[in-house]
């Protein structure tokens, strides 16, 4: 791998973001090289570190390789600090409630006003349109948008088992991004970037807007649909577990009919092609059960794998901590998910030539952990500094 620069190193952002949906885009722009600097409430930092239950793990998730600035920004001093900051940045990133950056007075208009190549990009509920004052979480707009009507069975809608709109609605924020940096290049000139929760889940329903189209059928959820494939479910083994087979060609069905000694099944004209399959899709899910039931879950995946047909082992989140590819491959890091607390998680899923792009080059941060060295950056000296914390215009780790 190459020591080289990261692809945006030299790229600054300010990331006024909180929860999911911004700090996705945050910590994608840093696992790709950029100086993001997580802009926090002082004195008391991102709520984001105190949410309980299922959101447990949002922030240990999210922030790696950012710097934390706790700081005030409604403290007329805060705010002159972050103006200052704004004018050397190349993004400015927030997912706050529509308006509320303008309020601030850190809008657009006011930060270009000193940086016209500056990179505004706003994660909001709704893009421009009758909805966009609305408040938007991810699983409101999974059941506005159609998702959670297409995950659960039939009159019970269910949201996905991950914040996958948040996410999504942050990795296409930072298409934007890339896409106004590029165009900077050839214009000089920044410009505003919008990316939304909503118009993210309705992008994903339109395989099924088309599907209406062509077939002049309501599309059903998924755990009612009709099949395109003949074999395409979990199927029960031995050991009380799951493995799902996807069997999507003929010459799938010819290597799993040979591989558990079935020579009838495979001369069988009912099973000939994917159509016929499909056709008699009842009664041959029952045969495929029967036949793969007497084999472990370990024994099914060796098979499956061995003739190279689609599979996957039915496992829980807890279970990727140990999955071998995961681990030989280096895709898991050592995060200090909140102080003490240490676990491995799944790297940035991309790679980039001989660039080692999502690498963990810092943990998460302490509320505030870099503001002493960031507002140094600005050329203020310590005691000025001390004086700041001591106000609680701004938010120091040592406070």
């Amino acid at each position: 791998m190459s020591s080289a620069p990261l692809p945006l190193a030299g790229v600054r952002v300010l990331a006024f973001c909180h929860t999911i949906m911004g700090p996705t885009a945050g910590l994608l722009l840093a696992d790709l090289g950029a100086d993001v600097i997580k802009i926090e409430p002082a004195p008391a930092g991102d709520r984001t570190r105190r949410l309980p239950g299922f959101a447990a793990g949002f922030f240990g998730t999210f922030n790696r390789n950012k710097r934390s600035l706790g700081i005030d920004i409604k403290h007329p001093r805060g705010k002159a600090l972050i103006l200052d900051l704004a004018r050397s940045a190349d993004v400015v990133m927030e997912n706050f409630a529509p308006g509320t950056m303008d309020r601030l007075g850190c809008g657009y208009d006011v930060l270009r006003a000193d940086n016209p190549g500056l990179i505004f990009c706003s994660l909001k509920g709704f893009l421009s349109g009758p909805y966009e004052h609305r408040p938007a979480l991810d699983e409101v707009v999974q059941f506005m948008g159609g998702l959670a009507y297409m995950t659960g069975p039939p009159g019970r809608p269910l949201r996905a088992g991950a914040s996958v709109i948040d996410i999504m609605g942050g990795t296409y924020a930072v298409v934007g991004i890339l896409a106004a940096l590029q165009e900077r290049q050839r214009t000089g000139e920044g410009q505003v970037v919008r990316s939304s929760l909503f118009e993210s889940v309705t992008f994903l329903m339109g395989q099924h807007m088309a599907g209406q189209a062509i077939t002049g059928r309501l599309t059903p959820p998924m755990p009612a649909r009709e099949g395109a494939w003949g074999v395409y479910e979990p199927f029960a083994t031995a050991d009380e577990d799951q493995v799902f087979i996807g069997i999507t060609s003929d010459n799938h069905w010819q290597r799993f009919c040979k591989e558990f000694e079935r020579q009838d099944l495979l001369d069988n004209p009912a099973y000939a092609t994917n159509e016929d399959r499909v056709a008699e899709r009842p009664t041959l899910l029952k045969l495929v059960a029967e036949l793969v039931a007497p084999f472990t879950k370990a024994q099914l995946v060796e098979k499956c794998d061995r003739i190279g047909i689609p599979f996957a082992p039915v496992v829980r989140p807890d279970e990727l901590f140990e999955d071998p590819h995961l681990n030989e491959s280096g895709q898991l890091l050592d995060v200090e998910v909140k102080e003490g607390v240490w676990t491995r998680l799944p790297k940035l899923p991309l790679e980039m030539g001989q660039h080692k792009v999502g690498e963990l080059r810092s943990q998460p941060p302490r509320a505030g952990q870099h503001t002493r060295e960031i507002l140094g950056e600005l050329g203020l000296d310590a005691g000025e500094i001390d004086r700041l914390s001591a106000e609680d215009v701004v938010l120091t780790y040592d406070d």
